[in-house]
């Protein structure tokens, strides 16, 4: 059908070097190292989950990658384009959708996508066919006259997804994609996340939903102040620090312990002290590695893109 024809960007020799490459990168403002000797290694075709409590350097990372921040020091490419050196090459290779929506309230969703691929100076026929074709992929082709003002918080997310690819960039950079979106709207992002995808798009995906990385990530890595201190997929890192977790209720404080199988883990529950009656025994999962990690809980950050 036509409605899933693929949009993705035109196929491309593999670059040895991924599709993003950090090396040694480090950003310092005055007193402050916002990021400390990254490297990192994103492959073409991943959805790969940045995590981090606020603050970490997350978004500064994110910045440096598009060209909006210059690094102190270290050296990154986009699919083979040095960031520092090549910028404008490089701003042909990604896509971003920002956490804040930056969307013109009152142009509709056509003259959002018009004036972006004006912006990217897409030919008229050229940008025509590829608006009508995004829309229809996201599925806001009815909605093509509609305000911005007027969608919902699902349909804007999708409209800020369509022009981030209208110049078929071969990366998306995605900051915060679902939040705050119910529960069914962000599944159905979801969807559109493994389509593009599954048609040859790497995504690069920064979240507080832990679920959500564990739904979708190939790999996460994990950075605080300014380090990575985690990297792989997500059943890995759990299994690292143990598939089953024990949660004990003591003198009002939830105490987690971690056992590589379930029977060690009740072996620990039978040895507890009688008194103690609060007890979980449940599967690990990737919110207790950042919390092992980090010493932060997912939700005490407000805004986890720092």
């Amino acid at each position: 059908m036509e409605a899933h024809r693929s949009i993705a960007a035109t196929p491309f020799i593999k670059d040895p070097r991924g599709m993003i490459l950090i090396e040694n990168l480090t950003k310092v403002y005055g007193a402050i190292k916002a990021v400390d000797s990254l490297s990192l290694k994103v492959e073409p075709g991943e959805i790969f989950g940045f995590l981090g409590p606020n603050g970490a350097g997350k978004t500064t990372t994110i910045r440096i990658l598009t060209t909006l921040t210059k690094p102190t020091s270290g050296r990154a490419w986009i699919n083979g384009f040095e960031v520092t050196r090549q910028p404008y090459e490089v701003k042909k290779q990604f896509g971003v959708v920002q956490q804040h929506l930056s969307l013109d309230r009152e142009l509709t969703v056509w003259e959002i996508m018009e004036l972006h691929g004006r912006l990217h100076h897409i030919k008229s026929g050229e940008r025509r066919r590829r608006i009508e074709e995004l829309l229809e992929y996201v599925e806001l082709c009815e909605h093509a006259r509609r305000k911005v003002r007027d969608l919902s918080g699902g349909m804007k997310r999708k409209l800020m997804i369509a022009r981030a690819l209208l110049h078929r960039p071969r990366l998306l950079l995605l900051d915060e994609p679902t939040i705050g979106l119910d529960a069914e709207t962000r599944r159905r992002i979801w969807q559109l996340i493994r389509r593009l995808n599954s048609e040859g798009t790497t995504i690069f995906l920064t979240t507080h939903y832990i679920e959500e990385a564990e739904a979708l990530c190939h790999r996460v890595g994990i950075i605080h102040q300014g380090k990575l201190i985690a990297l792989g997929q997500p059943l890995e890192l759990r299994l690292r620090l143990g598939e089953f977790a024990v949660e004990v209720l003591f003198d009002g404080q939830v105490h987690y312990h971690y056992f590589q199988s379930r029977e060690e883990a009740k072996a620990y529950v039978r040895n507890l002290p009688s008194e103690i009656k609060a007890i979980v025994v449940r599967e690990s999962n990737l919110e207790d590695v950042f919390v092992e990690l980090t010493g932060r809980k997912v939700e005490d950050a407000e805004n986890l893109v720092g």
